[in-house]
């Protein structure tokens, strides 16, 4: 079955012959064949109706008219006259159209020398074939060679009504399509060949030139194309586009793109809505990043991203509701921010349904009653809710969650959920290395699809350098070691910028920061860090304020966190969140006083 991109079920088809088409697409063709329906392509945003994508065939782009025999009043190679509603309109010939957009993917991939002949008669040409035709879904092939129609479009660039019937032979079918290329060109594209084709027709599942901070530039991108252009893996191409109306939840790992995909969303509906697009994360750090991501794709005025706390805030502000007065126990004052929304919610004096859409980034690190407030802020009319959500890193207030539905806080997750298992952030060693030190967090346990399943990473396969794990009798010792690994990485290339070190709590703090300083080894904190600049400076981050952020190098502290986990689920979820910020390379300091089972999983 081939791969349709958006699904079938979520499609908005603008006729049944695109529809019909489209499940004869997934049913005729092999599951290495590609096919997006009605996907703008390049920054000029062309919407050819179909294009398929083979590794052995190449390129085709298909336009698809529902017209009848009476439909067509006259044609030639670069227009049609058609009557529509009983009155003629001059058209552009389908062909035509299939072609200009065809020429236009072939000039934009032409620019890349990765994707064309570098000598010999075909210089400069794709290294792959292409073509384009045309689909008449209520004409039949006798009908069209009944007619003049093959002297404006030739028949071998044409699918007929029936020969695209459910009961067609699949290689009949296929070779229909194959005769539409114009001579018998050879080539095959690899899987990064492949990736690029899709980073240059659809920019919008682009990833970062590198695998790095979500500190780094948001504009920081090579001169020249790089030999590797990352994009999102083609489940969450499909999932992005494929989300539809309605409420949406995903169950996704550590690092396997789920912010991503809320990105793509928010770009999406930011052209659609009406009213504001609201996206909340608890984390400040992350919602901080989020902004600023969404400034960068000129989304700011469409989309507003906010703290949960902070939110709550600008609301009671907004309606002329006194803040809370406590403000000597931060615990206390949040959750009585919070009853305050709640409360004036409930009276109808904050109105609920502010937003045409609503995006939850970390759901996991949400309370229930906070979930049944914020699904109340979506606009009834396009009732577009977006839940993310990762079990094993909950870790705010786990004790105080209980037992929990979605269908308890108003969230419809009934046939709306998505699981993604593949992690794409860290290496196969890193994940490997932090799934032990978590294995009961996460072993596989399925749950309805109103609840909250357990779900196991699986490793995209990256390979890199194991972790370091190094075992030292005393925390001051540990702070200098880290610091010492720091700058050796340094002197390999490693930008102070791409480091981060990550500690539990002030023990930690004040032992790290006094090493960092003595050492000369600046670093910028959780109320300092900006996202652009400070190229000199290591991130010095808690564990808490990492969640949702990535690093390509972490060093951990890990003595006094690593004795608790082993007893405390909250601790070993925290350890878990910690160790997955590294993308490329983790060290982390264990205490020599910490049992075998731990300090020798690398040896």
């Amino acid at each position: 079955m081939a791969t349709l991109i958006p699904s079938i079920s979520t499609c908005k088809f603008d006729t049944s012959g695109e529809r019909r088409f489209a499940h004869l697409l997934e049913a005729k063709l092999e599951e290495d064949y590609l096919c997006w329906y009605n996907v703008p392509i390049g920054p000029v945003r062309l919407h050819p109706d179909f294009i398929i994508m083979h590794p052995r065939r190449g390129l085709i782009i298909l336009e698809v008219k529902d017209w009848r025999l009476s439909t067509i009043q006259s044609i030639n190679n670069h227009d049609a006259t058609i009557f529509v509603n009983g009155s003629p309109m001059k058209v552009k010939n389908p062909l035509e159209q299939a072609r200009v957009y065809a020429l236009a993917i072939v000039d934009i991939l032409k620019a890349d020398p990765q994707l064309v002949w570098l000598g010999g008669h075909q210089q400069s040409r794709l290294l792959f074939p292409w073509a384009f035709g045309v689909v008449f879904p209520n004409i039949t092939r006798s009908e069209f060679d009944q007619t003049d129609l093959g002297e404006a479009i030739p028949p071998h660039r044409v699918i007929c009504r029936d020969e695209m019937l459910p009961s067609a032979d699949a290689l009949a079918f296929q070779e229909r399509l194959w005769a539409m290329f114009p001579f018998n060109a050879k080539g095959v594209l690899t899987l990064p060949q492949i990736e690029r084709v899709r980073w240059h027709l659809f920019p919008e599942i682009r990833l970062p030139y590198k695998q790095a901070s979500l500190f780094d530039d948001l504009e920081d991108q090579p001169q020249t194309l790089p030999d590797i252009l990352r994009v999102m893996d083609l489940q969450q191409e499909q999932l992005a586009r494929s989300l539809g109306e309605g409420h949406r939840v995903i169950h996704g790992v550590a690092g396997s793109g789920k912010t991503l995909i809320l990105g793509y969303r928010a770009q999406h509906l930011a052209k659609a809505c009406s009213r504001p697009i609201l996206v909340l994360c608890y984390n400040k750090l992350l919602a901080q990043r989020l902004d600023e991501w969404m400034r960068a794709k000129g989304l700011h005025d469409k989309v507003q991203v906010r703290n949960f706390h902070r939110w709550c805030v600008e609301q009671l502000k907004a309606y002329h509701v006194p803040l809370p007065g406590n403000r000597d126990d931060a615990d206390e004052y949040c959750d009585e921010l919070v009853e305050g929304v709640i409360r004036q919610v409930e009276r109808n004096f904050i109105p609920p349904g502010q937003y045409d859409a609503v995006m939850i980034d970390e759901g996991h690190d949400f309370r229930p009653e906070w979930l049944k407030l914020v699904a109340q802020m979506v606009n009834p009319n396009t009732n577009s809710l977006l839940v993310l959500y990762d079990d094993a890193q909950s870790i705010y207030d786990t004790r105080k969650k209980g037992k929990f539905s979605f269908k308890s806080v108003g969230i419809q997750a009934q046939g709306r959920t998505t699981i993604l298992k593949v992690n794409y952030r860290n290496t196969h060693e890193i994940l490997d290395f932090a799934s032990s030190f978590a294995r009961q967090l996460l072993t596989q346990e399925d749950a309805d699809e109103d609840g909250i399943p357990r779900i196991a990473p699986v490793s995209a396969g990256r390979r890199g350098s194991k972790p370091i794990l190094i075992k030292l009798p005393t925390l001051k010792s540990e702070a200098d070691e880290i610091v010492r690994l720091l700058k050796e990485a340094h002197e390999r290339g490693v930008a102070w910028r791409d480091m981060a070190v990550l500690y539990w709590d002030g023990h930690d703090k004040d032992e790290l920061f006094r090493a960092l300083k003595e050492h000369h080894v600046y670093v910028v904190g959780k109320k300092t860090i900006s996202f652009s600049g400070d190229d000199a400076k290591v991130r010095f981050l808690t564990m808490h304020g990492s969640k949702g952020l990535e690093f390509p190098l972490v060093a951990i502290m890990g003595s006094r966190i690593v004795a608790k986990a082993k007893a405390d689920v909250d601790a070993a979820k925290l350890l878990y969140v910690a160790m997955t910020r590294a993308t490329s390379q983790l060290i982390m300091t264990v205490s020599e006083a910490n049992d075998a089972e731990h300090v020798s999983l690398l040896h």
